[in-house]
């Protein structure tokens, strides 16, 4: 898993450096996938329940599982998540960045800036004998000091040999409730916070969710395995 969790980052790494005005959600798509076969591996999302492509690109009140679109350019001004997984000897690797778009506004940066530090907290209580409330509740607690809102319709997940295994993990709860951790498991953790309300909307693709007030939304995700010396990130 470390492996997976390696090439899924070296994929979106270029990615990154590729984010520019005037790139297509599908120029980033093309370059992931090339990116993907170089290093040996197949790609997660593609095929799954029928999505179309390699990446999920979700750009600016697009929350998740947006489809990469030669038609959506990207422009000064906006961010763009990008979502990624990979599968190498049968194990899954899965990880997310919300990347700016040449210069953005100061309350955008604070969303990035916020859910990238949520995460981080997520990942710090991360151990044995934790809670799945632990991580939700540390999640929260950063997004709500910074009046943002943690959607709630998507949640993080188990992953190991199958992309979305058990637990389910929110990024809201309470401190010291709900499942135990355990060492050996491995868990995708996967902070989605809106600048408005928490409320979601899929749109007519079947896939692409939306803030239901039009505000911006950012997401991080890194895949973390719970060890007796606490949480190890795997996709670095």
């Amino acid at each position: 898993m470390r492996r997976a969790g390696s090439i899924v980052r070296q994929v979106l790494e270029h990615v990154r450096d590729h984010v520019k005005p005037g790139v297509t959600t599908l120029d980033l798509e093309n370059l992931a996938e090339a990116k993907l076969k170089e290093l040996g591996a197949k790609p997660a999302f593609k095929g799954y329940h029928g999505f179309p492509c390699v990446l999920c690109t979700s750009v600016n009140q697009e929350v998740v599982h947006g489809i990469p679109n030669k038609k959506r350019v990207l422009k000064d001004g906006d961010i763009v998540s990008v979502d990624f997984g990979a599968i190498i000897d049968g194990y899954y690797g899965d990880s997310a960045i919300t990347i700016p778009v040449g210069q953005i506004d100061p309350t955008t940066q604070r969303l990035l800036d916020a859910t990238q530090a949520s995460l981080a907290a997520a990942i710090q209580v991360v151990r044995p004998g934790a809670t799945l409330g632990d991580i939700g509740a540390a999640v929260q607690a950063v997004v709500e000091a910074e009046g943002f809102s943690v959607v709630r319709d998507f949640v993080g997940h188990g992953i190991g040999t199958r992309m979305h295994e058990d637990p389910q993990i929110p990024n809201y709860g309470i401190r010291g409730k709900g499942l135990k951790l355990k060492e050996g498991m491995v868990l995708a953790i996967e902070p989605m916070v809106n600048v408005g309300k928490p409320g979601v909307e899929v749109l007519k693709d079947g896939w692409t969710a939306v803030t239901a007030d039009g505000s911006m939304s950012a997401h991080f995700e890194h895949t973390v395995a719970v060890t007796a010396d606490g949480a190890t990130v795997l996709t670095v």
